[in-house]
């Protein structure tokens, strides 16, 4: 009798069969990777003996991120304050915390506001006050995470490589595209350009050291391709945008959209939510009905966070996009579906995974991927903490 050969189902079948490493993480390899982790934490709090530490906390922060961080400052002969918000929502600094913040030097918050209330950038430009926000460092068991342990200054090189390749003398079309058919364009100027890159977070500093300083931990979440510091003080200008985009996902929403629905943009403001679907017309009530303004296109910088994770504030991997409105009026739908979301419900990130970005003739980013990644100073520099190839195109899907 002729011996029969395996199929593919027989191969299938088998217990043992495998063509692909194990997926077990030994020991010793997660001792090293928690302390690589430890070890960038505190690289990016840098406090010193001198510092004022104050937190600006939550109710659903988990506690140990206090205690681990008041660790690392009391070691420093450092005890901090905190003042505790009802929630991350809040919109501006409250009267009541206002003396706390001013006599600090260094700030550990987990509010929305950190970002853009007026006192807060007035005291990071006039007095030099050290700031660290905590969006992606809310639960402590995240120091167990690939994007904890990847070295903060490769995250750093990246963003200064995606910041050199603007054009800084000219003024051009930053086009976007996907394959759905999202076609829009910002037209930007050197004036633009100069005011986003200004921005401290462009200069890829990822530690806390600097004067002035608003820093990401962990730093996934890097500078906007696009924000409010492309104009004078972060006013009211709006910019000359027109187009249309295809988001395949959105905070609030449990699965990515079947329907390619459409977010028509004009000169920064929501104008039109293509589509038919319910998450379309939830949109439309969302964009259109509270006169969404875009406040920020954010994109992320850390090759190791998740690709696909999209909550709590748009992906952050690196060429994923989450295009963040700001509406007039709060969303009924955000309040009930994610009341105690980290951003406040007059907020909406519509996440893009496969965009291509072009400033210029210049490629941003190609079909979801940035490619500062493969620019020879961060691949230089990523040799030094092992392969490039692994730590910078090997994504966590």
């Amino acid at each position: 009798m002729a011996f029969r050969g395996p199929t593919s189902a027989d191969i299938l079948a088998s217990k043992f069969a495998a063509a692909m490493p194990a997926e077990v993480t030994l020991p010793q390899a997660d001792t090293r990777h928690y302390f690589q982790a430890i070890d960038n934490m505190i690289n990016v709090f840098a406090i010193k003996p001198d510092d004022k530490v104050l937190f600006l906390t939550d109710p659903l922060l988990d506690r140990r991120i206090v205690d681990c961080i008041t660790g690392v400052a009391n070691s420093r002969g450092v005890f901090p304050r905190e003042f505790m918000a009802p929630s991350t929502q809040l919109p501006d600094c409250p009267d009541e915390v206002r003396a706390l913040v001013e006599d600090a030097t260094f700030v550990v918050s987990s509010w929305f506001c950190s970002v853009n209330s007026p006192l807060f950038v007035k005291l990071r430009k006039e007095k030099g006050q050290r700031w660290v926000k905590i969006t992606y460092f809310r639960n402590l068991d995240l120091l167990q995470t690939a994007q904890a342990r990847f070295p903060v200054d490769l995250v750093g090189e990246i963003v200064r490589a995606t910041a050199r390749l603007y054009p800084k003398d000219h003024d051009f079309d930053m086009h976007f595209s996907c394959p759905r058919g999202s076609d829009l364009t910002i037209k930007f100027t050197p004036p633009m350009v100069k005011g986003l890159l200004s921005n401290n977070r462009w200069l890829g500093q990822q530690r806390a050291d600097q004067p002035g300083c608003y820093v990401h931990y962990m730093p996934t979440h890097g500078p906007n391709l696009y924000d409010r510091n492309c104009f004078p003080g972060g006013g009211h200008s709006r910019p000359t945008m027109a187009g249309i985009v295809y988001p395949q996902w959105a905070i609030g929403f449990h699965k990515p959209f079947e329907e390619k629905i459409g977010i028509e943009y004009k000169d920064g403001l929501v104008v039109k939510v293509h589509g038919k679907s319910d998450e379309a017309r939830i949109l439309d009530t969302m964009l259109v009905d509270g006169q969404a303004m875009l406040h920020e296109l954010g994109c992320g910088f850390n090759p190791k966070y998740p690709r696909y994770k999209a909550y709590p504030a748009g992906s952050n991997a690196p060429g994923a996009l989450h295009w963040g409105t700001d509406g007039k009026f709060p969303s009924e739908y955000m309040q009930r579906m994610v009341p105690k979301w980290e951003e406040p419900a007059t907020h909406q990130d519509c996440v893009m995974f496969d965009m291509t970005v072009k400033a210029g003739n210049t490629t941003l980013i190609d079909n979801g991927f940035l490619m500062a990644l493969r620019d020879p100073k961060v691949i230089e520099l990523a040799s030094q903490f092992g392969d490039p190839k692994e730590l910078l195109e090997t994504f966590v899907e």
